[in-house]
């Protein structure tokens, strides 16, 4: 141990060991140079964890936010292993005994904590979470679609072109290449809906974390547009971060539209849509593809058996609740206000009360998480919809 923390750790000792022996806290403080109330502390922290309280502590936090102390969690488990018939009500009263100094988690998280482990038993039906495509097998047309945004470049009239491109994963077919001047989703919405109306609904749909495709700080990292394709029955799929290999065949595809169609680059957005327009063509009907027997995409792709129909009202017919999420993305019953996500606003959720006081939070066949009546806090499950390891294309 340096010097310096030694003789640290020696001053707290000496200080915590004077005021066990009966000395005046005020009077020691003054003595040491401090205040009460970080004499205090230091007293707090001896009672805490003994010692190991006269060491500098890391300014780390102590925990992740939503994530229980490990001491805690471990607690509340081996009392439902002991009590299988106890809910989320007792085991909380339980820890409000057992660790009366602690900020005691809501019946939300506890329920929480018993979902994740295992250990509450389903109610009604058996839940079902998403599964994701075994994107390895997608050897049929329209089994798994990719989506990404090539990067930018600049026009001849110095604007900024964001090419958006889908693709077939099994035909290499070229589905859409349109310039756009963002990446806001409100644009991208227009190219996929165009795309779904031309060619049908693939059952997934491939992408990065990026913008529209996800959002960093929503719940789960959805965006509004990766819940329309939810709504609309496609699964969504998310590389890993900072693994663009895992959409190996579109990002060849996008070093072959760089080559051909933005060297030299359109004048304006006009010129540039005629130059992708004349690349998805030869790329789709005149170009032999090793990868497919030196067939052309065309010979191989067909139109998706589902067509697109636009959203399809939602039921809930087994769980005791619907309601829809409001505009700034919450769950109102009666004067309780529960946060959720603003991606999900308007849309309609199903809510089953699997305690007393505390609900499960269902979109379409997804279960999000927990909420009680007592906290009002949103407690999210496991995130069905995260980044999967993918093989390479």
């Amino acid at each position: 141990m340096p010097w310096k923390e030694r003789s640290v750790m020696d001053e707290r000792l000496k200080f915590v060991a004077r005021l066990l022996d009966g000395e005046s806290m005020t009077d020691l403080c003054q003595e040491f140079g401090i205040s009460r109330k970080t004499g205090y502390k230091i007293l707090e922290r001896y009672k805490d964890i003994g010692t190991g309280a006269f060491t500098d502590r890391s300014r780390r936090p102590i925990r992740l936010a939503n994530q229980l102390p490990l001491q805690v969690e471990k607690y509340i488990l081996n009392l439902k292993k002991e009590y299988p018939s106890w809910g989320a009500r007792k085991i909380r009263e339980k820890l409000i005994r057992k660790f009366p100094d602690i900020r005691t988690p809501a019946k939300s998280t506890i329920h929480a904590v018993l979902d994740r482990n295992g250990l509450v038993v389903p109610r009604g039906r058996v839940r079902r979470k998403a599964q994701g495509t075994d994107l390895s097998q997608s050897l049929n047309p329209n089994d798994l679609w990719c989506a990404d945004y090539k990067g930018e470049f600049m026009l001849g009239n110095k604007q900024y072109c964001y090419p958006l491109t889908i693709t077939d994963h099994a035909s290499r077919y070229l589905l859409a290449c349109d310039g756009l001047s963002t990446t806001k989703e409100q644009y991208a919405f227009t190219v996929f809906e165009k795309t779904f109306q031309e060619h049908g609904l693939p059952k997934a749909i491939r992408t990065d974390n990026g913008v529209p495709f996800a959002s960093a700080h929503s719940l789960f990292n959805l965006s509004k547009l990766s819940v329309w394709w939810l709504r609309l029955g496609i699964e969504i799929e998310r590389i890993q971060p900072g693994c663009p290999q895992q959409n190996g065949r579109h990002e060849r595809m996008h070093l072959t539209l760089k080559k051909e169609a933005t060297k030299p680059a359109g004048e304006n957005f006009l010129q540039q849509q005629a130059k992708f327009d004349e690349f998805l063509e030869e790329y789709n009907t005149d170009r032999p593809h090793e990868a497919l027997g030196m067939k052309y995409p065309s010979e191989i792709y067909k139109r998706s058996d589902r067509s697109y129909k636009g959203l399809q009202v939602i039921d809930y017919p087994l769980h005791d609740r619907e309601i829809e999420v409001t505009s700034c993305g919450r769950i109102c019953m009666g004067k309780m206000k529960i946060n959720l996500s603003i991606v999900f606003k308007g849309q309609k959720l199903g809510l089953k009360e699997v305690s007393d006081g505390t609900w499960l939070v269902t979109f379409m066949n997804y279960d999000l998480g927990y909420f009680d009546t007592e906290s009002c806090r949103f407690e999210p499950l496991h995130n069905p919809f995260g980044p999967k390891v993918l093989p390479m294309s």
